[in-house]
C-alpha cells in the first residue's frame, strides 16, 4: 500500500537526520580536511568548495555558487575555480573518500566493518539509485560518481546522494517561495531562535547585509518584530513541508519494513558518529543534528 503524503515527508526528514552526520563528516572530521591538504587545497573553504563541487567537473564560481545557492559569491569565487589549479576534481574526489571513510571508521570502531553498515549501506544505495534526476543538478552529477565496493565508503557515498538530492528539493522549494538562499539563511534564524552570529563565520554576513535582508522580509510581511508573522510561518512550514515531499521520492523502492530497518540500523550508527564531537553542535547544521539527536533519545526511552 502507498504511503500517505504525511508519512512520506516524516519518513524523508527522519532519514535525513540520520544520513545527514555520515555525509557531514566530509566538512567537519580532521580526516577529510587532511586528505584535501594533502592533494593541495590551501584552507578549508578551498578544500570544502573543491570537494563539493567535484562531481560537476571543474566548474566555475557561477555554477558553484547558483548550486550551492546561499553563499556569496565573492566567497565561491576565492576558492574556484583556482581550486582546480591545485588539483583536478578527481583528486578532490578521492580525497573526499578516504578522509570520509577514515573519519567513519574512526567513529564507529569494529561496528565499520560490521554487517549492520553493510546492510545499511545496501538499502541507502537502492534508495539514493532510485531517486529521480529531473531537476537536481547536485544530486545528478553525484549520482554519475561509480558506487564504491567497500561498505562503509558506499554507505558515505549514499548518505550524500541522498542529502545533494534533497538539498537540491530544498533549493527548488526556497526558489517557488521567493526566498533567496541569503534571505533563507535570515529566516531560519528568526524560525528556529538561532543567534545572529552563528552565521558569520559560516556565511559570511556583515550587520549591513543582515539588516538589509531582515527588513526585506519584514517588508514582505514574513517577519514581524523579533519572530515569524503568520505569513512566515505559514510560508517556512509549506517550504518544509515541500522539500519532505519532493525528497520522499527516493525512498519510494524501499518497502514499509525496509524503510524501518534503514532508521533501525542508521541510529546507533549516527550516535556514535555524532558522539565523536567532530560535527559542531553550535552551527545551524549542528542544532538541526541536536534535536534530532534529543528526539531519538526520547525514542530509545518509549
Amino acid at each position: 500500500m502507498p504511503m500517505s503524503m504525511p508519512a512520506r515527508s516524516h519518513v524523508a526528514r527522519d532519514l535525513w537526520r540520520l544520513l545527514e552526520p555520515i555525509h557531514a563528516v566530509v566538512y567537519f572530521a580532521p580526516e577529510p580536511l587532511e586528505e584535501f591538504r594533502a592533494v593541495g587545497y590551501r584552507g578549508f573553504w578551498m578544500g570544502y568548495f573543491a570537494g563539493r563541487a567535484a562531481p560537476l567537473g571543474p566548474v566555475g564560481a557561477e555554477v558553484v555558487h547558483a548550486l550551492f545557492y546561499n553563499f556569496t559569491h565573492e566567497r565561491v569565487s576565492r576558492a574556484v575555480p583556482a581550486a582546480w589549479g591545485f588539483a583536478p576534481p578527481s583528486e578532490a574526489l578521492k580525497a573526499r573518500a578516504r578522509g570520509s571513510s577514515r573519519a567513519l571508521s574512526r567513529a564507529l570502531g569494529h561496528a565499520a566493518d560490521g554487517a549492520a553498515v553493510a546492510r545499511a549501506a545496501e538499502l541507502a544505495t537502492r534508495a539514493a539509485r532510485s531517486a529521480p534526476l529531473e531537476g537536481r543538478a547536485l544530486f545528478a552529477a553525484n549520482r554519475s560518481l561509480p558506487v564504491p565496493d567497500e561498505p562503509l565508503a558506499r554507505l558515505w557515498h549514499a548518505a550524500t546522494l541522498l542529502r545533494e538530492h534533497r538539498g537540491d528539493a530544498h533549493v527548488a522549494a526556497l526558489l517557488a517561495a521567493g526566498i533567496g538562499g541569503r534571505e533563507s539563511h535570515v529566516l531560519h534564524a528568526i524560525a528556529s531562535g538561532i543567534p545572529r552570529d552563528v552565521y558569520t563565520p559560516a556565511r559570511d554576513f556583515d550587520d549591513a547585509e543582515w539588516t538589509a535582508r531582515r527588513e526585506s522580509l519584514h517588508e514582505r510581511g514574513l517577519v514581524s518584530g523579533d519572530q515569524l508573522s503568520p505569513r512566515g510561518r505559514r510560508l517556512t512550514t509549506g517550504v518544509e513541508e515541500r522539500t519532505d515531499q519532493l525528497a520522499a521520492t527516493a525512498y519510494d523502492t524501499l518497502t514499509t519494513s525496509e524503510r524501518d530497518e534503514l532508521a533501525r540500523l542508521l541510529r546507533p550508527l549516527t550516535r556514535a558518529v555524532v558522539r565523536e564531537g567532530d560535527i559542531p553542535l553550535d552551527n545551524p547544521m549542528g542544532l538541526n543534528l541536536r534535536e534530532s539527536l534529543d528526539r531519538r533519545h526520547q525514542d530509545s526511552r518509549t
